[in-house]
């Protein structure tokens, strides 16, 4: 991999510090949230492929601003800032390398208070999380990449082996209970079968969105890279992993990347999208340098990496990366519904995912 093409990425965090010098990044600029968490953990990975301190210093500048000097905000038990949603739980990765380099009790605190709160979160009768407490019975893929790598390395680094017990099984139960016969996982399943968009017999919602599978893959890997080998759940989550990569690179594009609707690859109204392509092709690489995936799968990660580029450009010195799906809830379930969501560039989505890829096959190719 030429240095060349990893400078995209050190260009792209230097777009974000520059625009954004006070750590106040829009748009949500004041929400603990996953969007603003994907996007500096990409940050924080390319920071160890060349030390760049600042990147550190800005995770912790926005992690600050999202603070109070005891840790948590009064309001952070409210509204966007709540519990409420497995969306809100993601940026607490980003405080694990806080403590150690500080050694501050705050960033501790609300690790703990993120983390040990998941245990009286509402699950399904099989285990699995809500997405949402205020969508009950509700799972959604995406759900397994906003906390369960959380639950490991929270396991890990506070030993409390009781969380790599749950980060398996949240795994463990989407996967079997969610998979269909070719060994795919829809967006969603209601196990009361009850939502709008959710199958009156199986409870599952209509279609494989891309991104979705992203999450679930990248979630997957992250959880392996802490979880003990020798634990109990190692080799399960190994295989499932082998298995749906194995399945979804039989959905990759000629160009090297995935589809929004991951496989209807035939259908006139679908089209190519950069998230999810940044998020399989990460999860793809992990997976080699790991030993999980075998030696041959580089191809897929070389043609997957050269895809996304292809459709990258530079502007004035900033990195533009389009063809990024907007935020996307299951809504309506259909095929139309994710065709007609609106694409963006430099969404953090695509912008955080794309940071994940660079950093993984920089790791693997460099």
């Amino acid at each position: 991999m030429k240095n060349d093409v990893l400078e995209y990425g050190f260009t792209l965090c230097d777009n974000v510090i520059e625009k954004f010098p006070d750590g106040v990044i829009s748009p949500n600029k004041t929400l603990f949230t996953y969007h603003h968490g994907v996007l500096l953990s990409g940050m924080e990975k390319m920071s160890r492929l060349k030390n760049r301190e600042k990147y550190q210093d800005y995770i912790q500048l926005w992690v600050d601003n999202m603070l109070s000097e005891d840790g948590i905000k009064s309001d952070m038990g409210k509204g966007w800032c709540s519990l409420e949603s497995l969306d809100f739980r993601q940026p607490g990765i980003l405080l694990f390398g806080l403590y150690k380099k500080t050694g501050d009790e705050k960033y501790a605190k609300v690790i703990r208070y993120l983390t040990e709160s998941l245990k009286e979160f509402p699950v399904t009768e099989k285990g699995s999380f809500w997405h949402a407490v205020y969508n009950p019975n509700e799972v959604w893929l995406d759900g397994l990449y906003m906390a369960s790598p959380l639950m490991a390395m929270y396991a890990k680094e506070f030993d409390r082996p009781e969380f790599f017990d749950m980060a398996v099984k949240q795994v463990v139960t989407m996967y079997e209970t969610m998979k269909d016969e070719r060994g795919l996982l829809p967006h969603g399943y209601d196990c009361t079968k009850e939502a709008a968009w959710a199958d009156p017999e199986t409870g599952y919602s209509q279609e494989v969105w891309g991104r979705a599978i992203g999450w679930f893959v990248v979630a997957t890997a992250e959880i392996l890279d802490y979880l003990p080998k020798e634990h109990a759940g190692y080799e399960r989550l190994v295989n499932i992993e082998r298995d749906i990569l194995a399945v979804v690179c039989r959905y990759q594009h000629e160009s090297g990347r995935w589809f929004q609707v991951l496989d209807r690859v035939e259908d006139e109204r679908n089209w190519l999208e950069n998230s999810a392509s940044c998020l399989i092709v990460a999860a793809i690489a992990k997976c080699i340098r790991m030993g999980i995936l075998p030696e041959n799968y580089v191809a897929n990660v070389k043609r997957g990496l050269v895809g996304v580029l292809d459709t990258v450009r530079v502007d004035d010195g900033v990195v533009i990366l389009p063809e990024i799906c907007v935020g996307t809830c299951i809504d309506s379930g259909t095929a139309e519904h994710y065709f007609s969501r609106a694409t963006t560039a430099n969404d953090m989505h695509g912008t955080g995912t794309f940071l994940m890829m660079l950093a993984e096959a920089g790791m693997l190719l460099n």
